[in-house]
């Protein structure tokens, strides 16, 4: 599906969409350029989700973990600035991958090896201040 909106808003109800269509999917690639929105949706997911913490970016530490209401654990990457896979390797995200909780992901392709099979693609793109999203 693709959707396009224009306010945060209706980033809440597109964010409701992708897990209601993707029940089982734990893993959430985000793909798009600087700037486009993925910590924007990702924030709006977590909202969604029942997340007690404020989801904000984790450029500089690379992973963020909220909890939910419920006491789930949600991980959330941006792995724009690793250098290596050995750092992703050192950190032990891959675990965090594997661990059956929700993981979105902001710059997956400097990880493309490790992604589960089973990951869900989303895609973000800004024009001209409306978003495009489509999983």
């Amino acid at each position: 599906m693709e959707y396009s909106c224009t306010t945060t808003d209706e980033l809440d109800s597109i964010a409701e969409s992708m897990i209601k269509q993707h029940p089982d999917a734990r893993v959430f690639a985000l793909f798009g350029k600087m700037g486009a929105g993925k910590t924007t949706y990702i924030k709006s997911v977590c909202k969604r989700l029942k997340v007690t913490d404020t989801a904000i970016s984790p450029s500089f530490g690379i992973i963020n973990e909220y909890e939910t209401s419920d006491k789930k654990m949600i991980y959330h990457f941006d792995f724009y600035r690793i250098k290596s896979i050995m750092e992703f390797l050192d950190l032990g995200c891959e675990e965090y991958l594997y661990s059956g909780n929700y993981c979105f992901i902001e710059w997956p392709e400097k990880i493309n090896d490790f992604l589960p099979v089973n990951y869900v693609p989303v895609f973000i793109d800004e024009v001209a201040g409306e978003r495009f999203i489509k999983f």
